[in-house]
């Protein structure tokens, strides 16, 4: 692997720095190509490294952007803050990648100020990779835009295919659109004429509309919606997965038998624990902007927050933004 160097919002987050801190050293420890740049209070910081680390520095930044704040406020006060001088390093080249628990709004909002978008992309979608029944499935948008137009949900189907294929390497992934049911007919007015144009795009294998039940069940390699529809599923999604973790749990806990049932089924309830575990497909991606950006959840802790790093990782090396900047002049309508 090619020596690779992120720049990390050490500062936003429900968790503070130190949870930020532990991955970052996971990470590092792990990989031998990896520097990390930290971007927030150099003395607390310092403090939780005890001791400098050959690849892991500090930025300093005196101001954070708050978990509440509105973006707007923070493009205009807090340029500042640790998650405008992290994507800073980000443009300027001395990184090749982010990654943030901050605000949402905010993120998106500096890395359209400071890393810009691709020309012809009109908003931003948040992708992420989730769990399906035979592998993993490209979800977006989950949350960025709230109200997308049709040719919106287009973009985000484009984009989303060549994230597939950069990623995944499937050189035709089946596309499709999540709906309230999948007759022609179904569906708001935005969400049937986006159909149309990916009906009559060549080089994308659209397969039409898809339910909320068959987001996990293989059924697509691409799934698009608003950023309204996206987040309520992958909440619902994680709710549901950490209920069944909860459930398997007790249920193997309740009394001597089920202790020993557990201990022998034991390789089989972790692989499943793991699968569905949030926190090891943490990292969602910002496309359309011109380099790679990782939002992480905000409640993100060490291990939620080393899988965001290594996302950024596997993009920067898969070179994500170029390979799909390189496709879409020709793609876009």
């Amino acid at each position: 692997m090619n020596p690779v160097t992120i720049a990390v919002d050490a500062m936003s987050g429900d968790r503070g720095p130190g949870v930020v801190v532990s991955a970052a050293l996971d990470a590092v420890r792990e990989n031998e190509a990896l520097s990390l740049i930290l971007v927030g209070v150099r003395s607390e910081l310092e403090a939780l490294l005890c001791g400098e680390h050959s690849r892991i520095r500090i930025v300093e930044a005196a101001d954070v952007v708050r978990m509440n704040e509105r973006p707007s406020h923070a493009l205009r006060h807090k340029k500042n803050s640790s998650m405008a001088i992290a994507l800073g390093l980000v443009r300027d080249g001395e990184a090749q990648g982010c990654v943030s628990a901050g605000n949402t709004g905010a993120l998106m909002a500096f890395g359209r100020s400071i890393i810009r978008m691709h020309p012809g992309i009109e908003r931003p979608a948040i992708c992420k990779l989730l769990p399906s029944l035979r592998g993993r499935c490209h979800v977006l948008d989950l949350g960025a835009t709230v109200d997308a137009s049709a040719e919106n949900l287009y973009q985000y189907a484009l984009m989303g295919s060549l994230m597939a294929s950069a990623i995944s390497g499937q050189s035709e992934p089946r596309v499709a659109l999540l709906n309230v049911g999948e007759e022609e007919i179904k569906g708001n007015e935005q969400v049937r004429l986006a159909s149309h144009l990916l009906a009559q795009c060549e080089t994308v294998n659209y397969i039409g509309y898809i339910e909320g039940s068959d987001l996990f069940r293989d059924v697509a390699d691409v799934v698009v919606c608003d950023g309204f529809v996206g987040n309520v599923a992958l909440k619902t999604g994680e709710g549901v997965a950490g209920l069944l973790i909860d459930l398997i749990e007790q249920a193997f806990t309740r009394g001597a038998y089920s202790r020993f049932v557990g201990f022998l089924a034991r390789p089989i309830i972790g692989r499943l624990l793991r699968l569905m575990d949030p926190a090891r497909h943490n990292g969602a991606s910002l496309l359309g902007l011109q380099g790679v950006v990782i939002k992480s959840h905000g409640n993100a802790n060490e291990r939620a927050m080393l899988s965001a790093i290594r996302q950024a990782v596997r993009e920067v090396d898969m070179e994500v933004p170029r390979r799909i900047n390189e496709r879409l002049d020709d793609l876009l309508v």
